[in-house]
């Protein structure tokens, strides 16, 4: 009897990844620079994104693409704070996104008009970091409470991820944080991340990330 073994994981991957080039070719020839954003399940990924939306929104044309396994909270409350066009994506129990999931998002939203989007990923260092979505970069945030450990044990997320956002710094007297062992732990996994610390409830910080932002994507469109 013949048979045959198939690596099904490399397989979707592979697949996975000719979508988000084909993605990213599209975006690029519609004028539309895309922005990843991941992190775990109440590390403060919408707190931050209303904070910079809010202060870039005069510059660029912004949509907002809420991913979650149900519900739409996010996606309402960043339209109800910000004003920008949003839409939700319901994963139907999915752990993350693909670039095939991203594509036909796009589509149904329409983003005619817009030269920034932002994708607000699934809650989840795991997967998440697996799938490239087609994105032009990868923001992920990492809060306080979570731990400085975090780059060692999910070390894909970091790897993946060039700029890394310290979440929640209001917090570290109350949590055993090191920001600079996390930092160098971010480090040992990429050694080109850019880190940023923020308070987005409070406003600290994040102008910093945005004036990085700012330039990123600048450059990014003019390419």
């Amino acid at each position: 009897m013949e048979f045959k073994v198939v690596d099904v994981k490399e397989d979707i991957l592979i697949e996975n990844n000719k979508r988000a080039d084909l993605l990213r070719r599209n975006l690029k020839e519609r004028g539309v620079y895309m922005i990843n954003v991941m992190a775990s399940p109440g590390a403060g990924k919408t707190t931050l994104l209303v904070n910079i939306i809010n202060k870039i929104k005069k510059e660029f044309n912004i949509g907002v693409m809420e991913a979650d396994i149900d519900g739409d909270v996010d996606a309402y409350r960043i339209h109800q704070e910000t004003g920008v066009r949003t839409i939700q994506i319901h994963t139907s129990g999915a752990c993350h996104l693909t670039a095939q999931m991203v594509s036909d998002a796009i589509d149904a939203f329409n983003v005619n008009g817009l030269n920034l989007l932002f994708l607000e990923n699934v809650g989840n260092l795991v997967c998440p970091a697996e799938f490239d979505t087609g994105s032009n970069i990868n923001m992920m945030l990492l809060s306080v409470p979570e731990g400085d450990d975090k780059p060692l044990k999910y070390p894909l997320m970091f790897e993946v991820s060039k700029i890394a956002v310290i979440t929640k710094i209001d917090t570290k007297e109350i949590f055993d944080f090191n920001t600079e062992r996390c930092r160098k732990n971010i480090h040992m996994r990429n050694k080109d991340a850019k880190v940023f610390e923020v308070d987005a409830l409070n406003d600290i910080g994040v102008d910093e990330l945005i004036s990085y932002l700012r330039n990123v994507i600048k450059e990014g469109l003019e390419r």
